[in-house]
């Protein structure tokens, strides 16, 4: 009773399951393997063998199912779903928290993106982290995770959940993975969380040395993939669970809040469990009107993402050659390239994000000021992967729930920039806006 995808409808063109058209339509055992190959090496491949939904009378587009209740023809019917019997998979729907036709639709494209045999759409990116750390965590329980995250998942773990469910966090560097092995407490652990690629530091995450180490020691690996969709894939790399913000580089339009749980069957039909699920208890429900607007935004998601890290890396490289101390995994000298040139799909670069670091507030303001106001780069702005150049001093603002020795020991400087490199204009003529600003500096 979920929002999900089992990998059987993977390759499958209708919400039925195919019994002998298989053999009918002449698609051969091999064959499926090579498209279940192709999907592994490229997400865009996995995107372009599920199913299309079509409209209720015969559009292009699937209809949007908007209903909060949904009716049965006979009594019994809803005794068998409420019992399980009966379910999404087999077009039966119930009530618009536990699942909705449109909002499945959703959940299908983002297990085939991530390579999960099931996701979960949610209200926020939020509600997904917070969703996913109830359902593994329980009272008492323990979770190792980066000492650089996102503001928002860092109070989560540092100040809400000791104080409301007694789960406490110790937090390291994800990078060293001797510190990760010894945090990690045998029988308390339960999680080991941190993102792909860090916020703002652009730390990258060696998932398959990391997922090993947990998983020796019985634990569960947590991976938020939201600055990297298509260019990481977690899951490939031994990621138990993915979560995204969908409002970032997914929505692409900087208007609509989402998230997303990917991640096994199991996994997503426990969270959505009458009794104990903690999607189900929770609600963190996704509207099915935003669950359309974003099923149309997937298809193309390969060509922004491949166009926002094309711009990022040519920024970084001439940034560099500024003088300026630029941070960025495609440039050879970031601490992590190597292990970020081993992960990515190649076709996609290495993201859309990259950090300069002014040294001082003052500095990281007063650039921003030139390139919004004076030469229109971009805007300052918090979130990312908008179609235009976002810029926010991490210290300040997205990563202010951090106390000075916790933005200390993440490596944020007082003058960070977090640039998220959007691509509106021309790469020339958006390049000469940033030099502009930068003589003016």
């Amino acid at each position: 009773m979920a929002h999900i995808l089992n990998t059987q409808h993977l390759l499958t063109t209708s919400g039925k399951k195919r019994n002998d058209r298989d053999d009918e339509d002449g698609v051969s055992t091999v064959a499926k393997k090579s498209s279940l190959m192709a999907c592994e090496a490229d997400p865009a491949v996995a995107l372009a063998s599920i199913r299309h939904e079509f409209g209720e009378h015969g559009g292009v587009n699937m209809s949007i199912e908007a209903s909060a209740t949904f009716t049965v023809m006979e009594p019994d019917t809803m005794r068998r779903m409420f019992a399980g019997e009966l379910g999404p998979e087999n077009d039966f729907f119930v009530y618009s928290r536990h699942f909705n036709p449109t909002v499945l639709n959703l959940s299908r494209q983002m297990a085939a993106l991530e390579g999960t045999q099931a996701a979960y759409c949610t209200s926020s990116g939020m509600a997904a982290i917070s969703s996913v750390l109830l359902q593994l965590c329980s009272s008492g329980g323990h979770v190792v995770a980066s000492k650089t995250l996102y503001g928002g998942t860092h109070a989560l773990l540092s100040h809400f959940l000791p104080r409301t469910c007694n789960i406490t966090t110790s937090f390291v560097d994800i990078t060293d993975h001797g510190a990760v092995a010894d945090a990690i407490v045998e029988g308390k652990t339960q999680v080991l969380y941190f993102e792909s690629m860090a916020n703002p530091t652009l730390t990258v995450a060696d998932i398959p040395e990391l997922s090993r180490i947990a998983h020796e020691k019985g634990v569960m690996v947590v991976v938020d993939n939201t600055f990297t969709p298509m260019v990481l894939s977690p899951a490939k790399f031994g990621a138990d669970v993915v979560v995204h913000s969908i409002s970032k580089f997914i929505s692409g339009g900087a208007d609509i809040i989402a998230g997303a749980v990917c991640g096994s069957e199991k996994l997503v039909k426990g969270m959505m469990d009458l009794r104990g699920g903690s999607l189900m208890l929770l609600g963190p429900t996704m509207n099915a009107k935003v669950a359309f607007e974003l099923s149309e935004r997937i298809p193309h998601l390969g060509l922004r993402m491949k166009e926002h890290s094309r711009r990022a890396q040519v920024y970084a490289e001439r940034m560099r050659e500024l003088g300026m101390k630029v941070i960025y995994p495609g440039l050879t000298d970031h601490p992590q390239h190597k292990v970020a040139t081993e992960m990515v799909n190649r076709e996609y670069g290495y993201g859309g994000l990259l950090s300069i670091d002014m040294e001082t507030e003052e500095r990281a303001n007063k650039l921003m000021t030139y390139l919004q106001n004076a030469t229109q780069f971009g805007l300052m702005a918090v979130s990312l992967g908008y179609y235009e150049t976002l810029m926010s001093c991490s210290g300040s603002s997205t990563s202010s729930e951090l106390d000075p020795s916790q933005k200390a020991a993440a490596g944020i400087s007082p003058g960070l920039i977090r640039m998220s490199v959007g691509y509106a204009g021309t790469l020339e003529q958006k390049w000469t806006q940033f030099e502009k600003a930068f003589i003016r500096m």
